[in-house]
């Protein structure tokens, strides 16, 4: 009998060895919370060049493996599926095992299966290792948000989130032009293998300079089990012991959810299977999804909390990052295949599309000090939507070409480097601090949600009018989505005042 009454706090004493205070020179410098924002940065910047880089060495590995591009696409596939389907999870078993450890463990996972994936030899493996890389990445995008909302003064909030959007926005820019001359004085594999001291620095870096996220009443047996449901109720009939199972049946459900729509618009995009399969697929999301809210309104710790997301302003942060994230992604998809077409070289076209991951990069970072200092994050978020909107408009309106496309890009871009900070910060000052990593979760799982739909709308675009129709079309659908952001930002606001961080 004692030994189930121990252990409670044998699971705590392990978390707390995993979760290793750091030096106490660090910790008692005032500026430290910047050192911890510098290795978040370390993450989101891993993760982004990996995106940029892989999908740059899909004819590389065309090559390779003698396989069409349908078959080559499943290396991004993967990744965003699992993605997607753990974000949300790994979040929530974040406040219970600890933020620092999950992030440290997401570098070590990332880097494994990196080494690994260079070394396939062949494309099943490939894809297999590019899945188990998609945990590693789950682990650290569903703590990075949250490690930085709760490591940085509610001041400089904003200002850290810009910084974290800039080190993504940097992978982004940099990934082609990396992942160009890794395949012309190597080989595809170095696209993966340059993740592994990349991973490395991120592990060291965090284990001395992110703080322990696990509080002292948070380690205790009594915190292990809440005293209310997840939905914000007194517990049930059923007692806290139920509370504490994990909602299986809704990971499920959101893996088939997420999985059955970006397979239904990658059939329609060309992907080889029967056209019906188009409708079952879609069909099956929307029966999936409406399984799925159902199960999370009556799951004691559901996967994706009810409660949070109906907390004023979340649901439509939540909308507006998944909008914004479908508007940074499809111009770099659709961007190279129109200008391929108006006669434009892959080498200048790099450049060209790189106008908009630097603005976002520049935005993200400075923009904000062009702004009138006491306007509301709201507002900033507004005025880069419609400046996005600007922007995606003059890319409808005037001719393809490597001198008029750069600057409506920068428009674009530097609006989103507005808009997504912003929009991040509202959606994290309005969730309770003791559900930061579920909220962090939720924001990068809609995050990657609009990056898989930004991947998957040029490319439907494109097969059904062709590059230069299909495009101007997709341009013209993004110019109408960004107005819609423009409205929900003005409904994303927090319920109080923002809340005090720790330090």
């Amino acid at each position: 009998m004692s030994s189930f009454v121990d252990r409670p706090r044998l699971v705590a004493g392990v978390l707390q060895l995993a979760e290793r205070p750091r030096p106490r020179a660090i910790a008692g410098w005032r500026h430290a919370h910047w050192l911890a924002v510098g290795t978040v940065c370390l993450g989101a910047f891993l993760g982004q060049l990996t995106a940029s880089i892989t999908a740059l060495v899909f004819p590389a590995l065309e090559r390779s493996f003698d396989a069409g591009f349908a078959a080559v696409a499943w290396v991004s596939l993967a990744y965003l599926l699992v993605l997607v389907a753990l974000l949300a999870p790994v979040g929530r078993l974040s406040d219970t095992v600890g933020r620092k450890t999950m992030y440290l463990g997401g570098f070590a996972v990332f880097g494994l299966a990196s080494l690994a994936a260079g070394f396939a030899g062949g494309l099943g493996t490939l894809v297999v290792c590019r899945a188990v890389q998609a945990v590693g990445g789950a682990m650290m995008q569903a703590n990075s948000v949250a490690l930085v909302a709760r490591g940085v003064p509610g001041r400089a909030m904003r200002t850290a989130l810009g910084i974290q959007a800039a080190a993504q926005a940097l992978g982004l820019a940099l990934g082609p032009t990396v992942g160009g001359l890794l395949v012309a004085h190597g080989s595809w594999r170095w696209a993966f293998w340059i993740n592994v001291p990349i991973a490395l620095l991120g592990m060291l870096a965090g284990w001395f300079l992110l703080p322990r996220s696990r509080s002292a009443a948070a380690e205790s047996p009594a915190a292990t089990v809440p005293p209310t449901t997840a939905r914000g109720g007194p517990a049930g009939r059923h007692g806290t012991h139920r509370e504490s199972r994990f909602d299986l049946l809704g990971l499920l459900l959101l893996a088939a959810a997420s999985s059955t729509l970006l397979l239904g618009l990658s059939t329609a995009s060309g992907l080889p299977l029967p056209g019906w399969a188009v409708v079952v697929l879609l069909a099956a999301s929307a029966v999936f999804s409406v399984a799925l809210a159902r199960q999370e309104q009556r799951a004691d710790r559901p996967i994706i909390a009810p409660g949070l997301v109906n907390t004023p302003g979340v649901r439509a942060g939540l909308a507006v990052a998944l909008i914004g994230y479908l508007l940074l992604f499809c111009p770099l998809v659709l961007g190279p295949v129109m200008l391929a077409g108006a006669g434009v070289s892959a080498a200048t076209a790099g450049l060209v599309i790189t106008a908009l991951p630097a603005a976002f990069a520049v935005a993200a970072t400075v923009g904000g000090l062009l702004l009138p200092g006491h306007w509301s994050d709201a507002r900033r978020g507004r005025t880069g939507a419609l400046v996005t909107t600007a922007g995606l408009l003059a890319l409808v309106l005037l001719p393809v070409s490597p001198l008029l496309s750069p600057l409506p890009l920068a428009v674009a871009g530097y609006g989103l480097g507005l808009l997504l900070p912003a929009n991040n910060a509202l959606v994290m000052r309005s969730i309770p601090a003791e559900s930061s990593a579920v909220g962090g979760g939720m924001v990068n799982m809609v995050r990657s949600l609009g990056t898989a739909l930004g991947t998957a709308l040029p490319v439907l675009g494109v097969h059904l009018a062709g590059a230069a129709a299909g495009g101007r079309a997709v341009l013209l659908l993004l110019a109408g989505t960004a107005l819609v952001a423009v409205r929900l930002s003005t409904a994303a606001r927090p319920a109080g005042p923002p809340r005090p961080a720790r330090r």
